[in-house]
């Protein structure tokens, strides 16, 4: 663990139970929703990844035009 992660929890622990849940939730919501961003990542082709630039360099082509 990390020192900054150590003075986090060491703050945390000083708050009132309800308060210590409540952010427990949140962080957990987070690591969540990293883990899942992160597999979708991981699971995106290349081929995928070409067509989503591809796509991307078309629509600033088509706004220079505008």
């Amino acid at each position: 663990m990390t020192e900054l992660l150590r003075q986090v929890f060491t703050e945390i622990e000083k708050l009132p139970a309800e308060q210590q849940d409540a952010i427990a939730t949140r962080l957990l919501a987070e690591l969540k929703d990293e883990q899942a961003w992160e597999k979708r990542f991981s699971a995106t082709t290349n081929e995928q990844w070409d067509k989503l630039a591809q796509m991307v360099r078309q629509e600033i082509k088509d706004r220079k035009h505008n």
